[in-house]
């Protein structure tokens, strides 16, 4: 990803808290890390009740543009099996990062990113949109992560680097073919976007995410809910539960880990080039007792020159554009200072009858 990307963070520099205490060692949760019971929507486990399963979708399916258009329109989320990505890649990445994560607390922090940086170790940015911190912690890639994994090891840092390359690598040839099966399901073809024969050279970031077990984590929260500032994310969660989407803005869905499988999720950007058809969902992740659970993120999005607005094919006179043209950069500079308010910012239409946004839905924050 074009190193300007960090621009957009410049002008919105955020000094975090960084987890100075050990939070595999700590027998009772800090008052600072401490939430009020989240009671603002049942929770459901999405296994246990068919309702509230979300999609699987096995992309050698001769249908599975049409699942997938469906799961994007109706839930916003899936998961997908027979992706061509090897399990022993997913492992690799898994075992590194759970290496970087085992170092200790200060070690980490040599390799701390910058407060108007992008790529590096720490907490999640949007901690600051809260009074209380996040159990966990995380790793950023933008580019190259020699800079800052040098720092962790300094001897010892091209195992890291050669496996989140050939990672990086796998994500972004099966995100551009998730694009073109999301696309024709609605009827896009990619001769359609200007910047279609692009769709391999999109702009990506890969995060890391670290949920330590926690002695209490009902009054704990690992990631709060938001929704992704990109095109689409891929995310590899393992065996380990923990993460929630808010259906329809009345109840968290546990999405149960399958084995080898893959999460993919809408972002804010595909929710303005589908005009709100396919919705941006919110998310989070919660912490468990005694599992320490590790969660790999792909952030796919387009060329950082391109101007996202919603494809002409979807618009007419009964359903004009909703959204405003923004690019990835600018976007993610709006995100960065209105957070859960970003997409509604660059709203120019009042939806459609009918039509949720579900970023309309604020996220979930402590009373």
């Amino acid at each position: 990803m074009p190193s300007r990307l960090s621009d957009s963070f410049k002008a919105h520099p955020v000094h975090l808290h960084q987890n100075h205490i050990d939070l595999q060692s700590v027998r009772e949760v800090p008052d600072s890390y401490a939430w009020p019971p989240l009671a603002d929507h049942p929770s459901s486990i999405g296994d246990s009740y068919h309702v509230d399963s979300v999609p699987v979708i096995d992309l050698s399916d001769p249908n599975a543009a049409e699942l997938m258009g469906h799961a994007c329109e109706t839930w916003g989320v899936f998961q997908i099996t027979n992706h061509g990505v090897p399990m022993h890649l997913l492992e690799g990445v898994e075992f590194q990062g759970r290496r970087l994560f085992s170092l200790p607390a200060q070690q980490k922090l040599k390799a701390a990113r910058s407060p108007d940086g992008i790529s590096g170790y720490g907490v999640a940015r949007i901690s600051s949109f809260f009074p209380k911190h996040l159990w966990s912690e995380g790793f950023t890639i933008v580019g190259s992560p020699v800079e800052h994994v040098r720092q962790l090891w300094p001897k010892d840092h091209n195992k890291f680097c050669d496996i989140m390359e050939k990672y990086e690598k796998e994500m972004k040839e099966l995100s551009a073919r998730l694009m073109l099966l999301m696309l024709g399901s609605l009827g896009i073809a990619k001769e359609d976007l200007k910047w279609g024969a692009h769709l391999k050279d999109a702009c990506a970031g890969l995060q890391l995410n670290s949920y330590p077990s926690c002695p209490d984590p009902n009054r704990a929260m690992g990631l709060a809910a938001h929704t992704d500032s990109t095109l689409l994310t891929v995310l590899y969660q393992n065996s380990t539960t923990g993460l929630q989407v808010l259906k329809d803005g009345t109840r968290w869905v546990t999405v149960p880990p399958l084995p080898g499988a893959l999460v993919v999720n809408i972002g804010d950007l595909l929710h303005i080039l589908s005009n709100g058809r396919y919705p941006s969902i919110l998310h989070r992740a919660v912490v468990h007792r005694t599992r320490h659970r590790l969660s790999v993120a792909y952030l796919y999005g387009p060329p950082m020159n391109v101007q996202i607005s919603p494809l002409s094919k979807l618009v007419d006179l009964k359903h004009p554009p909703l959204y405003r043209p923004v690019t990835w950069k600018e976007y993610l500079g709006t995100k960065a200072k209105h957070f859960d308010k970003a997409l509604s910012s660059v709203r120019i239409c009042a939806p459609r009858s009918g039509f949720v946004d579900m970023n309309d839905h604020n996220s979930v924050k402590v009373g």
